[in-house]
């Protein structure tokens, strides 16, 4: 058990009569206890003091009040499960998952057509399930994802209580579920909600595996660490290895560091991604001659093992980028918000009070995310989303710092700087509303967007008065009331400008004599092969390609079906779309007084001769 913050026993005990009479004080101002017990360690054991009796009742309508805010965010992480995936990520990972239930093949991954070096099988294995289970759906592919991230909540939750107490074990599920990006990728979903679930789900049995010793723990712990390692690549680990070491580093716990079970937790590992290892020999490494990258020769091994983590942190690999030191640092301010000023503090308060007190304070959070945090900053490919992994650290660290808050000028400095958020946030999706106008808001979700605005304006104050509960209730209405309307008014308006999925979902519609369906190769294509019953064939802009003998339907951008026309081909518009790369939104675009100058285009037309 790590030990919680101590102090002496007298100052302990008079601590807690000035509690008494400031809980009667309380009463009258009608301001909940947020718990019902202190926990102090004095010599790794715990003094556990029972506030008075009347507080019982007030104790436990705060945690019920917790309960039904964290089911509100379970609600809101779900609310994007029916909006169209967004591509071009997450329309191709649907269209490998897809390839693989329709062709019985769970050990080579295609995308158009050919063969697919990128990404590890896990995910694609868990969403191909989805789809055996329930077809291929939008929400089919979404669910896992979502699933794992909220197992990730429960991890988050349970490693928490083991450290601190339930109110911050609570308080940090809520802050991981509310977290900005958190809620973007489980609308967006890719491979980020599968890895923050089974990293902080590793840490946690890792962490039990010694406290006490339990090889069950450590067992689960090696194959939630192995699936994270066939989620993303090897750079999984550092995450879970640096909190755990980490942790034993500073306190100088050297004989933990070094004990025998952290070697059996290594062979493991290796032992839990030999599936992994042998999908990758089969598809590529026994078959020197497939071309990858324009190169042959190419070991997918090698790949998993290397190229794909460390090829793109020194910029060695296929994929390349141009790093910035300080990317994740205002990445944070946004991807966290609305708890990421609170981080900020949070995380300097910890190393301040942590230097002063190094045996007494846990280091688990700190190093899992701060090793990675520093080591995505030092990288030359950097994308928001990465960050997304280390949030149940932060979650957890932002936590305890509101939970041990006493200073009413820290409460009043931290209430200004989140009515400030709160302010900005509401202000920026009616600005939203405004130039978007997405022309599409139900009566459903606008009453529930009125009755939490309402709630927004009077429940807090009901419930924990200006209180850090009390803020933290405010927070949260806030940000449910701004990921509703993002999810199910701005998102569902604005994948209408993803051709691709339109396109398919019409075709699925209207195709009637079940021609043929054929695109051409462009930025993002992948949309309506997931989303197209019929299977897709690819042809090159200047109509090359394996095309079918008679009659069939092509989607292509207007300037490529004139071109085609002027050869001699016959073509027939059929339907035009208007087309838009969504994950790239600009201020152009989302004004729609400026929006028609962005579009592209495209068109379905009807091919009844070429060549």
């Amino acid at each position: 058990m790590v030990p919680r913050r101590s102090s002496q026993h007298s100052v302990i005990l008079n601590a807690v009569k000035n509690l008494e009479v400031q809980v009667c004080a309380r009463q009258v101002r009608h301001r909940p206890i947020s718990s019902r017990f202190f926990a102090i360690a004095a010599n790794d054991k715990k003094i556990n003091l029972s506030l008075p009796q009347f507080m019982d009742q007030a104790t436990a309508n705060y945690t019920k009040w917790l309960y039904l805010f964290t089911g509100v965010a379970v609600f809101v992480n779900f609310s994007g499960l029916f909006v169209p995936i967004i591509g071009p990520d997450g329309t191709l990972y649907a269209g490998i998952a897809k390839t693989m239930v329709v062709h019985h093949d769970y050990i080579n991954l295609f995308a158009f057509g050919t063969d697919w070096l990128d990404k590890p099988h896990f995910p694609f294995w868990v969403t191909a399930l989805s789809f055996k289970l329930f077809g291929f759906k939008t929400w089919a592919y979404k669910l896992p994802g979502i699933l794992f991230l909220l197992m990730g909540a429960y991890y988050t939750y349970l490693f928490a209580k083991s450290l601190y107490n339930k109110q911050i074990a609570l308080w940090a599920v809520l802050i991981l579920l509310t977290a900005q990006h958190i809620l973007l990728s489980n609308n967006d979903v890719r491979a980020e909600p599968y890895l923050t679930g089974l990293i902080i789900a590793s840490v946690y049995h890792f962490y039990r595996s010694y406290t006490p010793n339990s090889f069950f723990h450590l067992l689960m712990g090696c194959i939630f660490a192995a699936c994270a390692v066939m989620t993303k690549g090897m750079f999984a680990l550092i995450p879970i290895g640096g909190a755990i070491a980490g942790h034993f580093i500073i306190t100088g716990q050297w004989k933990q560091l070094l004990n025998w079970r952290w070697l059996i937790a290594a062979i493991l590992i290796v032992i839990f991604i030999l599936p992994e290892i042998y999908c990758l020999r089969r598809q590529f490494d026994l078959h020197p001659e497939k071309l990858v990258f324009d190169k042959q020769n190419v070991s997918g091994v090698k790949w998993f093992l290397w190229d794909s983590q460390f090829g793109r942190f020194f910029n060695t690999g296929p994929i390349k980028g141009s790093g910035d030191p300080t990317f994740f640092i205002h990445t944070t301010l946004w991807a966290f918000l609305p708890w990421s000023l609170l981080l900020f503090a949070a995380i300097y308060q910890l190393i301040k009070k942590g230097i002063k007190n190094v045996q007494g304070n846990e280091w688990y959070c700190l190093c899992g995310s701060m090793l990675t945090f520093l080591l995505f900053s030092a990288s030359k490919f950097q994308l928001p989303h990465y960050l997304n992994i280390v949030f149940p650290f932060f979650a957890i660290i932002t936590a305890q710092y509101l939970y041990y808050i006493q200073s009413e000028k820290s409460i009043r400095a931290i209430r200004i700087a989140q009515i400030i958020i709160i302010v900005l946030m509401l202000t920026t999706i009616s600005a939203l509303q405004y130039f978007f106008q997405p022309g599409y808001f139900s009566a459903f979700t606008g009453v529930v967007l009125a009755i939490l605005f309402i709630a927004l304006l009077f429940l807090p104050q009901a419930i924990a008065d200006s209180t850090i509960p009390g803020i933290i209730f405010r927070t949260l209405l806030a940000t449910f009331i701004v990921n509703l309307y993002l999810t199910t008014v701005f998102f569902a308006a604005l994948m209408h400008y993803q051709a691709g999925s339109e396109i398919g979902m019409w075709l699925n519609q209207n195709n009637s004599q079940k021609l043929p369906i054929v695109q051409t190769g462009d930025d993002n294509v992948w949309a309506l092969e997931f989303y197209s019953n019929a299977p897709i064939i690819y042809m090159n802009p200047d109509g090359t390609g394996p095309l079918p003998n008679g009659p069939f339907l092509l989607y292509t951008p207007i300037p490529i079906a004139n071109n085609l026309a002027a050869k001699g081909w016959h073509i027939q518009t059929v339907k035009t779309f208007p087309r838009y790369w969504v994950s790239r939104l600009k201020p152009a675009f989302l004004n729609k007084a400026t929006r028609e100058k962005e579009l592209t285009i495209v068109e379905v037309v009807l091919v009844t001769k070429y060549r």
